[in-house]
Formats: C-alpha cells, sequence, structure tokens
C-alpha cells in the first residue's frame, strides 16, 4: 500500500515538474451533475443541471492548455461527458461503453487532456437521452496570439458564445417511444397533418393521394414538436455592451434534433470558422446550422439601436432570438411558414414505389441544392392559385437571387488541408437508410447492434462516400478527427467534423488515420443515433483501452441502445364493449396483442397474439406466428362476458382439444396461427394467415387515415366477414373520441386511450 502511494507520489511530481518546464498551464473544471427542475414554459419539469446551470458553464482554454475537467456525478443514474470535436487520447472521448465504461451515480470522473488545437467547440453527454434535458455546453478554445494562423481585424474581435437548443416538456423517453410508435400528435402540434381534408381544400388531392400511393407519410423536415427553443438557455436576451462595432458569435447547435435557420436584423453575415476551424470569410444573408455544428460569424452592431440575431427552428414553428446592443430593438424579418403540400409534391418525385429516392439524373452535394426551397415563401413566393399550381413544376422552383444562402461550396479554408501524398487510400461507402413509420435510422440498412467495427490501419488515409437514401437530413459526425469535406476547393478543402447531409445527396469526407481508438461515426440527431444510425471505426492491433475492463460486457451494453424494446397501446371503451392492442418492439421485432370484448355473449371474445420480424429496407413485409383466440355463440341468451371468462366449459363444451387438430371456425376458434403482413400501395396492409387446424383468412386494414387535422378513419375487411368502419377524433395526446361499427359488436362510441 506504502509503494502505491509513494508511486503515486512521484506520478504527480513528474507531471507536474513536466508542465511547468514545458510551459503548460494546467485549467480545471469542477462540473458537478445534478438533478433540477426548470419552468421554461409555464410548467415545472425535470431536467440536468451542471453547477447549477442549464445551458453547462462555458468552458475555456487556449491552445497550449491542458485541460483538466471533474465531473462529479450527483444523479442517481450513469452519465459521461463527450468533447465534441476535441482531438484528444481515445480513452478520455467520453462515449460509454466504447472508449470508458459510464460514470456511476455519485462518483467522480477525470478527463484530462492537452489542448492542441482551437476554435469553437461543444460538449454534452452521450448517456441515453440527458443531452436532450439540459447537458450541453460550449466549449472554447483560444488561439494564441503568437500564432501564425492569428487573423487581426477577426480573432481579436470581442466573441460572445451561443449555444442553440430546444426544449420540449415531455419526457425524451417519452418522445423516443412516440416517434417508434408513429405518432402524429406532434405533427398536430405543429399544424403539419396535410390531411385529406387539407389537400382537398388547398388543391392538392392529387399529390395527397400520390404519396400515400408511394407508402408514405405526410412531408415534415423535423421529427418533434418542441414547446420553446433557448440561446444560452432563454427564449430572448440582450448581450453585454461592446465598443466595438463589431462582434464575433462562436456558435455551437446543441439541439438535440431540430437546424436553425440564422439571420441578423442589422445586415449580413460574414462566416469565418466552422467547426473549429477556420475558413476564408464569406458575406452571406443567412445559413442553416445544422444539429452539432458550430460557426464562427462576424456581425455588424451599428452605432444606435439593438438588433436581433433570429434562430429560427427549420420547421418554423418557434423561434429564438439575441439582441446585439442597446436602445429601440430592430427585429429580423421572421421566416414565413413552410409550404408543406408543395413538398409533398416534391417528395413524390423523388421516392420510387420500391422506397428508394430517384435521383432524376441529378448530381447533388454539398448543400448546393436545398430540395426544400419549394416550400419556402420568401423564395418561390406565397401560396399560388390553382390553376398556377398547376403549370408550375416541382423540380425547379423560381429562386430569388438577392437572398445569399450559405452552402458547404463556398467553404474553403485558409490554409492547405491536403493529406499525407505517399499514404495508402482505403475507400468505404455507406447508404443513408431508414424510413419514418417504424423510426428505423440506418447505413446499408443496418443498424449498429448489427454491424461489425470497421477496422482501419494507422496512417492510411480514409476516404468515406455517404449518400443519403432517405427522406430526412442526417449530419453525420466523426469523433476524434477532423475531415476534409471535397467540395471543389482543391487542397484548400474546408475541415470539419459533421457533414448534413440532405435527401437524395452524396458527399464524400476523407482524413488521415492519426489517433488510435474505437471511434463513433453516427448521425448526430440524437433520436437517429439512439435508433442505430452509426458505425464504429476502429484501429487495428491497437492496444487496449485501460477504461474498458470487460469489453465483452461493454459491447453488449453499447448494442443495448437500439435493440431497446419500445410499447405502444390503444384501449377504446365504448357503448357496445372495449377493443384495443398493445405492442411491444423494436427495430426488426414485435410482440402484438389484438382484442376485441363485447359486454354481451352474442358479441363474442377475441384476442390475437402474434410475434414477428419486420424484413426489407422499409420493413414491409412482417412474417409472424402466433395463437388466436375467437368466441362468438350466436342466439345465446346474453350474460355478462365474464360469467364465460370464468367459466371455460360453457364456451368450449365437448369440443375442446389441442389447438393441433382442433376443428375452426370464425366463430369457435383457438389455435395457433402462422401468417405475413405486407404493405401495399395507399398503406393498405394486408395479412395472409393460416391457422393450426389450415384455416386461412384473408384480410385488408387501413388504420389512421387523416380525414382533417384531428380526425382519423379505419377500416378492415376480411375472408372471414367482417369487417369494421371507425372515426376517431384527437382531443388531447393519449385521449380521443371515437365510433365505429364493427359486424361482430355493432355501433359503439366511446373514448379511446393511447399510450
Amino acid at each position: 500500500m506504502l509503494r502505491k502511494i509513494r508511486l503515486s507520489i512521484l506520478t504527480l511530481f513528474c507531471v507536474v515538474s513536466y508542465s511547468n518546464l514545458s510551459g503548460q498551464k494546467v485549467v480545471r473544471y469542477d462540473l458537478y451533475v445534478k438533478d433540477t427542475t426548470v419552468n421554461f414554459t409555464g410548467k415545472i419539469k425535470r431536467a440536468i443541471a451542471v453547477n447549477g446551470q442549464i445551458p453547462m458553464p462555458t468552458l475555456t482554454f487556449t491552445e497550449g492548455d491542458t485541460a483538466e475537467i471533474y465531473v462529479h456525478n450527483a444523479l442517481d443514474e450513469e452519465t459521461s461527458m463527450h468533447w465534441h470535436g476535441i482531438f484528444l487520447p481515445n480513452q478520455f472521448d467520453g462515449v460509454p461503453n466504447l472508449t470508458q465504461m459510464p460514470i456511476k451515480p455519485h462518483t467522480t470522473h477525470l478527463y484530462r487532456f492537452a489542448i492542441i488545437q482551437h476554435g469553437t467547440h461543444w460538449y454534452h453527454s452521450h448517456s441515453g437521452l440527458q443531452e436532450q434535458i439540459g447537458m450541453y455546453g460550449s466549449m472554447i478554445l483560444l488561439k494564441r496570439k503568437d500564432d501564425t494562423t492569428f487573423r487581426k481585424g477577426i480573432d481579436d474581435l470581442p466573441g460572445i458564445p451561443i449555444i442553440l437548443s430546444e426544449w420540449t416538456n415531455y419526457k425524451p423517453e417519452n418522445v423516443h417511444r412516440m416517434l417508434h410508435n408513429a405518432t402524429d400528435w406532434f405533427a398536430i402540434k405543429k399544424g403539419t397533418t396535410q390531411s385529406y381534408f387539407e389537400a382537398i381544400q388547398q388543391g392538392y388531392l392529387k399529390t395527397k393521394l400520390q404519396n400515400e400511393w408511394k407508402r408514405m407519410n405526410a412531408m415534415d423536415v423535423s421529427d418533434v414538436y418542441y414547446d420553446k427553443f433557448l440561446i444560452n438557455g432563454a427564449n430572448e436576451s440582450t448581450t453585454p455592451t461592446f465598443k466595438a462595432n463589431k462582434i464575433r458569435l462562436k456558435i455551437s447547435n446543441g439541439g438535440a434534433s431540430t437546424n436553425f435557420w440564422l439571420t441578423y436584423a442589422g445586415g449580413k453575415i460574414t462566416v469565418v470558422a466552422n467547426d473549429g476551424n477556420d475558413v476564408e470569410p464569406i458575406e452571406v444573408d443567412r445559413l442553416l446550422i445544422a444539429v452539432s455544428e458550430t460557426y464562427d460569424v462576424i456581425v455588424s452592431r451599428p452605432d444606435t439601436g439593438s438588433y436581433q440575431f433570429l434562430a429560427t427552428a427549420e420547421d418554423r414553428t418557434k423561434s429564438a432570438s439575441i439582441y446585439l446592443g442597446d436602445g429601440i430593438k430592430h427585429i429580423a424579418e421572421p421566416l414565413p411558414k413552410l409550404k408543406y403540400f408543395e413538398g409533398m409534391n416534391m417528395m413524390n418525385g423523388m421516392m420510387k414505389m420500391n422506397g428508394n429516392l430517384d435521383d432524376m439524373g441529378m448530381s447533388m452535394s454539398l448543400n448546393q441544392m436545398d430540395m426544400n426551397n419549394v416550400m419556402y415563401p420568401e423564395i418561390t413566393g406565397e401560396k399560388k392559385s390553382k390553376k398556377k399550381q398547376k403549370t408550375e413544376t416541382h423540380n425547379h422552383p423560381k429562386i430569388k437571387e438577392d437572398i445569399v444562402t450559405l452552402n458547404y461550396t463556398m467553404l474553403k479554408s485558409p490554409i492547405k488541408t491536403s493529406l499525407p501524398i505517399d499514404a495508402p487510400m482505403k475507400e468505404l461507402k455507406f447508404e443513408l437508410t431508414g424510413n419514418m413509420n417504424r423510426y428505423v435510422w440506418s447505413l446499408d440498412n443496418k443498424v449498429i447492434s448489427e454491424a461489425d467495427k470497421i477496422l482501419i490501419h494507422k496512417g492510411e488515409n480514409i476516404r468515406i462516400i455517404l449518400y443519403n437514401n432517405s427522406m430526412m437530413r442526417h449530419p453525420m459526425h466523426l469523433h476524434g478527427h477532423d475531415f476534409r469535406l471535397l467540395n471543389g476547393q482543391g487542397d484548400f478543402a474546408p475541415l470539419k467534423n459533421v457533414v448534413d447531409i440532405m435527401p437524395m445527396e452524396t458527399d464524400t469526407i476523407e482524413f488521415n488515420a492519426n489517433a488510435e481508438g474505437d471511434w463513433f461515426f453516427h448521425c448526430h440527431i440524437l433520436y437517429h443515433m439512439m435508433s442505430g444510425m452509426g458505425r464504429v471505426l476502429t484501429y487495428e492491433n491497437q492496444a487496449a483501452n485501460p477504461e474498458i475492463p470487460n469489453p465483452k460486457l461493454a459491447r453488449q451494453k453499447l448494442f443495448a441502445d437500439d435493440r431497446k424494446f419500445h410499447f405502444m397501446t390503444n384501449i377504446a371503451l365504448s357503448t357496445n364493449g372495449s377493443d384495443g392492442e398493445a405492442m411491444f418492439g423494436n427495430t426488426r421485432w414485435q410482440i402484438g396483442e389484438m382484442w376485441h370484448m363485447g359486454y354481451h355473449a352474442e358479441h363474442g371474445f377475441e384476442s390475437e397474439t402474434t410475434i414477428g420480424k419486420y424484413f426489407g429496407k422499409m420493413q414491409w413485409w412482417f412474417p409472424y406466428i402466433g395463437f388466436d383466440f375467437h368466441y362468438k355463440k350466436e342466439g345465446e341468451p346474453q350474460k355478462n362476458i365474464f360469467d364465460f371468462m370464468s367459466s371455460p366449459k360453457n364456451i368450449f363444451g365437448d369440443e375442446t382439444k389441442t389447438m393441433f387438430g382442433q376443428s375452426s371456425n370464425k366463430n369457435n376458434r383457438h389455435t395457433g396461427v402462422i401468417g405475413v403482413r405486407y404493405t401495399l400501395p395507399l398503406l393498405i396492409i394486408t395479412d395472409v394467415r393460416m391457422d393450426f387446424s389450415g384455416f386461412f383468412r384473408f384480410q385488408l386494414s387501413r388504420e389512421d387515415i387523416p380525414v382533417s387535422k384531428r380526425l382519423r378513419m379505419s377500416w378492415l375487411l376480411n375472408s372471414d366477414k367482417e369487417y369494421l368502419l371507425g372515426f376517431r377524433y384527437i382531443a388531447e395526446k393519449n385521449i380521443s373520441i371515437s365510433t365505429h361499427y364493427d359486424s361482430d359488436m355493432g355501433l359503439g362510441v366511446g373514448i379511446n386511450f393511447t399510450y
């Protein structure tokens, strides 16, 4: 024991001596992670604060410092801390069960690494969904003034760290569950349902029918409805007074799933850095900052007045702002609402019947051609009359040339970024895949838990080609490295660690493999990452990570995220009985239970239990096995159904047998089944099955047809001569008023509870 103490003292002495001799400055931060409550929207909700604040404290270092950061976990759950965009030893990267084990409750973990770069970065929890409820903060790495890359008039301007985020009153775990269960509650809250009534009203019935014919749901540009958007933890704030007439804003998008449009009431925005790396100054009217990206921009502050710097969510539901200067407030022009049916029309033209995107002969990349232009009224004009709509082609919107929007081709590094010419090149290709119906996001149709680590050799150059074959943008982030984004700038291609890839785009990145370890490469939309959209890059023959004592156990825990099962249920209580369903599913598998229960014997009782697996890129195929219990005895005196459940012999009588070999009919069936469901055009579900007595059933059904913003219709028809027609009015997130006619149970009116 004494020997260990002496060795620890000697090690500490050597570290301190080396730091002093080399002139390094050790900068220490203590971060206390605690539960708290917040009230951003008039409701008190649980959040996680660090040092008593949201966002977390801004960490400031100068290149050449040594960071010493103690994370004190006062939570009753595990946590971690990832240093986004920072070059550091792999064991300090902060990805639980990959580069370290999670920080246990009520323990302290030390992150210690040299600061060998500069620029605007940020940090956040990489554990579960903690980032969504407060665990994000700015991390500013300053240049030394004697740095040869120091730019006078740019790097010496007064700077303001800005971190963008969003807030939802729902628990993030519930948000994630709702997304997997294909809820349209978020669309209702955002006003983006694109129902049949709205389509007819706006002259887009054909567009709506084409959309569903190709088995697509309504068009949207974001997944989640948020109650509030924040800049530095507030929806609206004012900066300190500066004497300088130019200010450098150091902006990080710490949102879990929101891209933001950035505009300024005081005029042009000059972009001078991206993802912590300098770029040649470029002047624009606006830019879209993707989830997890950072931008440094310079704005002018006129001598008098206060000018709004506006961050608007990409779906344009809400915004947040910060005012620069003092005096009379000058408001930035708000961005108008999106034209969703124009977007749906565009999407119809992009999507093939098999679910793949059709690039229509175009080579798209680098955000140059924003397909969402058709939805921007400030670009294509306000909604036109029906006659003009018919003559306008969705592929070629009339773009106003006077609005300059940043795209990746404009970014140019001030220094050469070319890779070593004598190193071999390894090329990797990935297709970004997924679907909104079941909320599965993947690379090459495989989630993280289904794919092996990607082996790379130290010293080789890595080129990754990414094609987005999904209908959502994906900001792909590489840990531990900066990459060159090939954008036509040759040797001066910009260095980044996040590339935002729009639908139908193909982008190419490359980097030199110079940092051993297991490095995460993933979509930074939090709910996409947790659903499995990522890979792990690992160096061959690398040394074992001392932070991972049991690699096999850590791997199992890492894979648990996208293998997690989500629960949903819908229970209807009506005047003619009760019916409902419950499902327990994950990326590929689903266990389901459906039931109908009449209050009287002639209404009968039916339940179907199934377990199956989804197949195909779009998961339209669902083979399953299960058990069917169905009882109805026509003409029997009315009795409470619970009387029958307590006396099974009255139901089956002398005919009760094992499920293998029992005679089966639609009114008296209790047997195993095997079948397959398939999603047809118009989102109709066909279900073909056979029970273990050889009885076949063919069924067609469609649920939740969006008649209007809140009214949904369902129908069912099968070869058992059963049919159903129902309507449901969505009153609240979990409550609906419903009516339906069922061939077994008759007409009923009641209330639905959905979870």
